[in-house]
């Protein structure tokens, strides 16, 4: 039986598509988000905690699906992401105003989200056009 060369034939091979910036700063953030989640006091991460973590992960689940999917099938995605961050901000709003989150942490995030969602918004535009 023969081994297969797997590097031998380069002609059919096809480079993956390269992920957006939007997408990496999202990863990135949800990195720290894990972070954060481990000082969330018991009381609010099995509820609070939760939500806002499966939010970042539906954004980032429709925000990475968007980035390969055909221009003309992408808007409903990019929106989708976009009114899920908003709804994300929210929430993590609510996780400081209970003191869940403190002030630094709140503004680290809040400020990789508001970057987030002005990418969101460039993208919509752009594919709106």
């Amino acid at each position: 039986m023969s081994q297969l060369n797997f590097h031998s034939d380069f002609s059919s091979y096809i480079p993956p598509r390269q992920v957006l910036a939007v997408v990496e700063k999202l990863k990135q953030t949800y990195k720290l988000w894990q972070d954060f989640m481990m000082d969330f006091p018991k009381t609010s991460r099995y509820t609070l905690g939760e939500k806002i973590d499966s939010l970042f992960l539906d954004i980032l689940e429709l925000s990475f699906t968007a980035n390969f999917l055909p221009k003309n099938q992408k808007l409903p995605y990019v929106i989708k992401s976009s009114s899920k961050l908003d709804l994300l901000r929210f929430f993590l709003q609510i996780s400081w105003e209970i003191k869940s989150l403190d002030n630094k942490k709140y503004i680290v995030l809040s400020e990789k989200l508001n970057e987030i969602g002005g990418m969101f918004g460039n993208w919509i535009k752009s594919l709106s056009r």
